[in-house]
């Protein structure tokens, strides 16, 4: 193995692109200037990829067979705020227009001279780390994370794949708050005021949620993660 082959730690690139030819080219010259790459040849496989892999950053092209790539952008816009360069023919306007509005942070056309495209990706990239300085750290809690400016959670698996956790507004909430304080026993009511302030639910509503949570977190295997407090109301007992 090469002494200076990336860790990872380097940011990866997930190189969205039909184009075998062209995903190759992309890939090479991304790892020559010490990124790291992975390519999907579909818009399924893009989401699929994007949601296993957690890349830093997605080099998208809009026409893709499955899902097209304004579809894909749409779907990654809704789960987070990963940062997404669009790659368009010459004559998209109209295509290059909505991948903007849809939140794109910038976009290549086609064709296009590939060591070009590097320094696109480091400038998207240099501005993701300043932006992500000035949010707040994910809360790690065993193997979930969860990152409060993405608005989004996932449990790690033993070779640090993420797994998203598909939480209602609520939901996240309750667990944002839980894993703020783990070991930490909060009261019906203080979750409903910190969680659900614009409900005047019942105290016993927050048992609903708890219950549809935990079934999620199950699903994630991080069983008996929340415990039932009797009396008092809920905490999150992550394993040691």
């Amino acid at each position: 193995m090469s002494a200076s082959a990336p860790s990872a730690a380097t940011p990866l690139v997930l190189v969205v692109e039909d184009e075998p030819a062209i995903a190759s080219i992309l890939c090479a010259y991304l790892e020559r200037e010490g990124l790291r790459a992975r390519t999907a040849a579909d818009g399924n496989q893009a989401l699929q990829l994007f949601r296993q892999l957690r890349p830093d950053l997605v080099l998208l092209d809009i026409h893709l067979p499955e899902v097209d790539g304004i579809d894909v952008l749409r779907t990654i816009r809704d789960e987070g705020q990963t940062p997404v360069i669009m790659v368009t023919a010459l004559a998209d306007d109209m295509d290059k227009l909505l991948a903007l509005r849809l939140g794109a942070d910038d976009y290549v056309v086609k064709p296009f001279n590939p060591p070009e495209v590097v320094p696109r990706v480091r400038a998207v990239l240099r501005r993701t780390q300043l932006r992500a300085h000035s949010a707040p750290a994910p809360i790690r809690v065993g193997a979930i994370e969860i990152d409060a400016s993405a608005h989004s959670a996932c449990v790690y698996d033993g070779e640090g794949l993420a797994q998203a956790l598909p939480l209602t507004l609520t939901e996240f909430r309750l667990l944002s708050c839980l894993a703020a304080q783990p070991r930490r026993c909060f009261s019906r009511g203080y979750l409903i005021e910190q969680c659900l302030p614009e409900s005047e639910a019942l105290e016993r509503v927050i048992d609903s949620h708890m219950s549809k949570l935990r079934r999620k977190l199950q699903l994630a295997g991080q069983d008996g993660l929340i415990e039932t407090v009797r009396g008092i109301g809920y905490r999150l007992w992550p394993a040691a």
